[in-house]
């Protein structure tokens, strides 16, 4: 299990449309890649000690079946379900039903896009929510989240 570890593991869910990133509306999103924005994670995560795992899917069940089968060896997660964010009980389900803390981001300023954007389903359960910085909102988001596995490991450990 990934909590008997001392290193901390983190699955970044990239949800659907995300492998457009690059393409796909550049003023909105900017010019960087999937795959940049994974390697970035990456390095960030070496540098804070964490091991990174990526994952994307287009379909709603393929990510509800990553985040089911990863919580088994992951610490946490940072999420962008993409539009699935407005509409997906069911991964809000699987998130919360794993047991393991996520942080909700998003590259967009969603409260500042059409109003369907402006709710989400995740949002209540997440330990943090980022959105509006660009690429930078997935490093903001495992930033605090690693702060937030580390703080607790140590309150559990009685360290606190």
């Amino acid at each position: 299990m990934a909590a008997e570890s001392e290193e901390v593991r983190v699955a970044v869910v990239h949800g659907p449309n995300l492998n457009l990133l690059g393409q796909r509306e550049p003023l909105v999103y900017g010019p960087d890649t999937l795959e940049t924005i994974n390697v970035r994670l990456s390095e960030e995560g070496r540098a804070l000690g964490v091991e990174i795992e990526s994952f994307q899917a287009n379909l709603e069940g393929a990510l509800i079946d990553y985040v089911q089968e990863a919580a088994g060896r992951v610490d946490g997660f940072v999420v962008n379900a993409g539009g699935y964010t407005h509409t997906s009980v069911a991964l809000l389900d699987a998130l919360v039903g794993v047991g393991k803390p996520y942080v909700e981001v998003h590259i967009s300023n969603v409260a500042a896009r059409e109003n369907f954007r402006h709710q989400s389903l995740l949002s209540a359960k997440a330990v943090g929510v980022v959105t509006g910085f660009g690429p930078a909102s997935y490093s903001l988001g495992l930033t605090g989240l690693v702060g937030r596995l580390r703080r607790d490991r140590d309150v559990a450990g009685g360290r606190a």
